[in-house]
């Protein structure tokens, strides 16, 4: 392990767990060829199944906007959480965001902020991320880099809220701000 210290994933336990199911989408062109093998997406299944969601289906995609949107409109309709990993940096074929805002309804620009902002002073390559979290209808849609690494990262931030976005957005509890 690097000098990093890395945050223990927290389990947050509200609302019906039944709704938390998840699917996790590994965008690369690489290991759709077979030319690698996946290592962000089980990371990020192993810390979904610690923050107590149920990962039901996971898929692998080529770079690009039409197969990323495509498994994504697929998803949604099955699982409340849908979590991208790579594809959000700045090649040329790094489409994953764009993908999602076709497909979302409304962004959730405070998951990808919190993200970014919790790495910004020590992860110099992480203020290149492009990653964007949005509601296509109840299903939360969650892009998080391609390294295993930022994966465990990235949920590790958000880890504390998931669960309760996706109840909100199930409509399994009712928002409860002030005012």
């Amino acid at each position: 392990m690097s000098g990093c210290s890395q945050r223990p994933v927290g389990r947050l336990e509200t609302g019906n767990v039944a709704s938390r199911s998840a699917a996790v989408v590994t965008v690369s062109d690489s290991v759709s060829q077979g030319l690698a093998t996946d290592s962000s997406g089980p990371a990020a299944v192993a810390a979904l199944e610690d923050l107590g969601f149920s990962v039901s289906r996971t898929m692998v995609v080529p770079d690009g906007i039409e197969s990323v949107s495509e498994a994504l409109v697929e998803l949604a309709d099955d699982v409340s959480l849908v979590v991208t990993t790579g594809g959000t940096g700045l090649a040329p074929r790094d489409l994953t965001p764009e993908a999602t805002r076709s497909v979302i309804d409304r962004e959730v620009q405070g998951l990808s902020e919190a993200m970014r902002s919790e790495t910004f002073g020590r992860i110099p390559f992480g203020k290149l991320s492009r990653g964007v979290c949005g509601l296509r209808g109840r299903c939360l849609i969650v892009n998080l880099p391609g390294s295993p690494k930022a994966v465990v990262e990235g949920l590790a931030v958000i880890g504390p809220v998931l669960a309760h976005a996706v109840d909100v957005a199930s409509e399994e509890i009712g928002h409860h701000g002030s005012g």
